[in-house]
């Protein structure tokens, strides 16, 4: 495998937000230089407030492209994180999705390609896959996405692998599956599961369960994706690949409230409400070709990843 020297320079867009931040972490730690793009639309000063004067910030959008262009000067790898997120956001805005994930993607692309970048890794979505009918989703079958973010992101995905193609620009495309942990906002009107579940249970309220709670994810910590982007980035050979990053596991939501419950000692039932359009039934990832291209194996399991979670936001929302 190849190694990373501690001479480059990384690129991170959607620095701000909650995965962004932890790769941002975590190339510090190991002694990079670390720029962030970020229109904090969706990300967080927050986030990033620990490592104030060790990264260099850029407040701007992916939809600019001169602004982007000007980023990208002397960088060696991006990691390409920002995204106008949610299926249920894209369903009420399909334009701005498009304009966003798409669009976005082909800006840094461009930019990427014209400032002599040596790869882009993409943070790709398992919403591409849809509700296919298979006990696990595997990078080989027919996507089948069911809502306009599913759409934008697969078709950004297919960027990358043009660009590889037509341009010699190295992409990898990692989709990532019910990304949780510290950090991930709980108050968006869009907001991911857990975070939503965690911090209703801490307030004694009941979790709002969209459908009959049945559905299932392979719910993967946040250090997973950290830890599988990261080997995508610097593994040889593998340039316009697209790789599920993920447990290879499922819990359906009612497990998950009732792991909660004894996590927080609490005995909460939940409130059921109608589903969510373009939502999947079941989602769970194959990581046969993430263990054989990367040698990833998933560093946290679930049942702890969900403990540590819970007790981020113990220390934060009841700070």
């Amino acid at each position: 495998m190849q190694q990373a020297s501690s001479s480059n320079s990384y690129l991170v867009t959607g620095g701000a937000g909650f995965i962004g931040s932890h790769i941002v972490d975590a190339l510090l730690k190991a002694g990079h230089h670390v720029r962030v793009v970020d229109n904090f639309s969706t990300g967080k000063h927050e986030n990033l407030v620990h490592a104030a004067g060790q990264i260099d910030v850029r407040e701007i959008s992916i939809t600019d492209r001169d602004a982007l262009a000007d980023a990208m000067q002397g960088i060696d790898y991006v990691f390409h994180l920002a995204a106008l997120a949610s299926v249920p956001r894209s369903v009420k805005d399909p334009v701005s999705s498009n304009e966003h994930n798409v669009t976005g993607t082909l800006n840094v692309l461009l930019t990427a390609r014209d400032a002599g970048v040596k790869r882009v890794v993409y943070a790709g979505s398992s919403s591409a896959y849809g509700d296919v009918d298979a006990e696990f989703k595997s990078e080989d079958m027919q996507p089948l996405p069911m809502s306009p973010y599913a759409v934008a992101k697969l078709a950004a995905e297919h960027y990358c692998q043009a660009f590889s193609h037509v341009y010699g620009l190295e992409t990898v495309v990692v989709r990532y599956f019910n990304v949780f942990g510290p950090r991930q906002d709980p108050l968006s009107a869009y907001a991911a599961v857990i975070p939503r579940f965690v911090t209703a249970m801490l307030d004694d309220s009941p979790p709002i369960v969209e459908g009959d709670g049945l559905q299932s994810r392979d719910f993967t910590y946040i250090d997973n994706v950290v830890h599988g982007t990261l080997l995508a980035c610097h593994t040889a050979g593998i340039s316009g690949e697209t790789i599920n990053i993920a447990c290879g596991g499922r819990i359906n939501l009612l497990d998950m409230i009732g792991l909660l419950n004894q996590l927080l000692s609490r005995n909460i039932d939940p409130v059921f409400v109608d589903p969510r359009p373009g939502d999947v039934r079941h989602s769970r990832a194959s990581i046969d070709k993430a263990r054989r291209l990367l040698g990833y194996e998933p560093i946290v399991p679930f049942d702890d990843g969900l403990a540590r979670t819970v007790a981020w936001y113990q220390d934060t929302v009841q700070a």
